[in-house]
């Protein structure tokens, strides 16, 4: 899965235009970014386990103060493996990627939820070869809310992937309990163009409410 998905398994936007998102899936990336200092990046779970942030991970159906919904494209199907911790929702087209990854955390303990956000990018930065396309510290949806989209290696292969981190309270809130949604989705980045369809209809249709 790379990088941008660790925090789980360790631990439309609200601006006046929508992102386009299939510009970027479309579009062979040709440029790099600025080298980063992957020595001074803490992996997210261990920037909260610092700020004495308890997390568990739960399953998005089962909530009943918390309604998170991953559109499902036609011919994506449900898709296990024994390597994915409990509760985590996994889509993929012909059992293997593109894939969408869902996953929600229960988090106990009062933090600023704005300044942790921006240290949230850093595992998808300390995945190989790292080149981002596009981020995002908006809001989403009402929610605050950070995005981190590029590419990468893993196994020889170069990956594409689109990773969103919500932090929100449930309705009704309760004192020092709040969620972390993070959705990632990932393919091919050869193939990226051509699956850009059916990923951009998983990340606009993807809600929090």
């Amino acid at each position: 899965m790379g990088a941008a998905a660790a925090i789980a398994l360790t631990l439309a936007g609200c601006g006046a235009k929508t992102p386009d998102y299939k510009s970027i899936w479309s579009t062979t990336p040709t440029t790099t970014t600025t080298p980063v200092d992957k020595a001074s990046l803490v992996p997210f779970p261990d920037y909260l386990n610092k700020l004495g942030v308890q997390s568990k991970q739960v399953v998005p159906d089962q909530l009943d103060d918390l309604k998170v919904n991953l559109p499902r494209p036609p011919g994506w199907t449900a898709y296990k493996n024994l390597n994915y911790s409990p509760g985590t929702v996994v889509i993929a087209k012909n059992d293997t990627y593109p894939l969408a990854m869902l996953m929600v955390f229960q988090l106990s303990g009062d933090f600023d939820v704005k300044d942790a956000l921006k240290h949230s990018d850093a595992d998808a930065l300390l995945s190989e070869n790292f080149k981002k396309l596009g981020s995002s510290s908006d809001d989403y949806q009402g929610h605050p809310s950070s995005m981190i989209q590029g590419s990468y290696d893993l196994n020889n292969q170069r990956m594409q992937s689109y990773n969103r981190i919500v932090i929100t309270k449930g309705n009704p809130p309760k004192p020092g309990i709040s969620y972390l949604i993070q959705l990632t989705v990932t393919a091919y980045a050869e193939k990226a163009k051509e699956q850009a369809n059916d990923i951009e209809a998983i990340i606009k249709g993807f809600s929090v409410s």
